[in-house]
């Protein structure tokens, strides 16, 4: 009844219906506003104000979980969720670069071994070094391919590579040769039990690997603080050190029916285009999200910071976590 008598006011066919012409009669619909209290009443409202800002504190930072650590020192400057158990992506390739350093500080002689690539290292999924199955080059020279780009492919064929021989030197073993009597897939699982041995060791409790290359697994998990161990021990192998602060590397490989082919090789950390830092690790993977392991050095001189930050929002805001957390660690000395 209420809308034929609408209808009827305003001359409209009187249906009942609230059809097109009835909406637009009753034009724009208007909600009513909430009554507004009395200027005295408004005025005399005091708002609460949050506590002053803490120019000592960390900064806000995308990152799951981080930490700084004193390079000199070991000391912690500062941490959130340090020893969350996480996946850590291609910054792994730390613990598999350090293995082959560390052997090639006692025999470095295997640096100049010639590697040929095998056809799983060449099917091995994710960021490649861009080496074929079949071609060849030298291990020191695949150290680039593995730092730099963040081969995977570098990361399998290292293990093939080395892996017995890690496991035959653990069991104190003799070895004469790179050539092993054991196929390449259980010298992989050789250099990969190598990886766990060598994180028990330095302490790194939050750690286990299932691989030398961070694809993703559910059981190959570490912790910002376990990196920060592995970035401590490993800064005090200069020809690691020498591979991270590269910023951009030229090889050539040679193929098995005798051609050979350029590569250019460039580092994923665009830290490295800023004075003040010198390098590490870069790792990224939809399960760990962006990831980073850096180390920088303030300008008045003091000892070198390491800052690890895992599952940053994204490749960009990892560096903006980064350089504040390197901003503020340099102010806590």
């Amino acid at each position: 009844a209420a809308v034929k008598k609408f209808q009827w006011t305003n001359k409209l066919p009187e249906t009942g219906m609230v059809d097109s012409a009835t909406w637009l009669a009753l034009g724009t619909l208007i909600e009513e506003d909430e009554p507004v209290p009395a200027p005295e009443v408004v005025n005399s409202i005091e708002l609460p104000i949050a506590p002053a800002l803490d120019v000592d504190a960390p900064p806000e930072v995308t990152a799951t979980a981080w930490t700084s650590v004193d390079m000199a020192t070991g000391g912690v400057l500062g941490e959130v969720g340090s020893h969350q158990r996480l996946p850590i992506a291609s910054t792994t390739k730390v613990m598999t670069a350090y293995l082959v350093f560390e052997l090639a500080h006692s025999q470095p002689a295997i640096l100049d071994e010639m590697l040929t690539f095998s056809e799983r290292a060449d099917n091995t999924l994710g960021s490649t070094s861009g080496v074929r199955a079949g071609e060849t080059l030298s291990v020191r020279e695949l150290m680039y391919g593995l730092l730099l780009p963040s081969g995977n492919d570098a990361a399998v064929a290292l293990a093939e590579h080395f892996g017995t021989r890690l496991q035959l030197a653990t069991a104190g073993s003799v070895q004469d040769t790179a050539d092993e009597a054991a196929s390449a897939s259980v010298s992989y699982e050789h250099f990969v039990a190598a990886m766990n041995r060598r994180a028990a060791e330095l302490g790194m409790d939050d750690s286990h690997f299932t691989n030398p290359h961070g694809l993703p697994d559910d059981e190959h998990l570490s912790s910002a603080a376990d990196l920060a161990i592995l970035a401590r021990a490993a800064w005090e192998l200069p020809q690691l050190r020498e591979v991270v602060r590269t910023r951009v590397r030229g090889a050539q490989v040679l193929g098995a029916e005798g051609y050979t082919r350029n590569l250019r090789w460039e580092n994923t950390n665009r830290l490295l285009g800023q004075a003040g830092f010198s390098g590490m690790k870069t790792g990224t993977t939809n399960a760990a999200g962006a990831c980073l392991i850096a180390v920088g050095k303030p300008a008045d001189g003091a000892s070198e910071v390491i800052v690890v930050v895992l599952g940053s929002a994204s490749s960009a805001a990892r560096y903006v976590d980064a350089r504040n957390l390197f901003a503020w660690s340099w102010r806590q000395r």
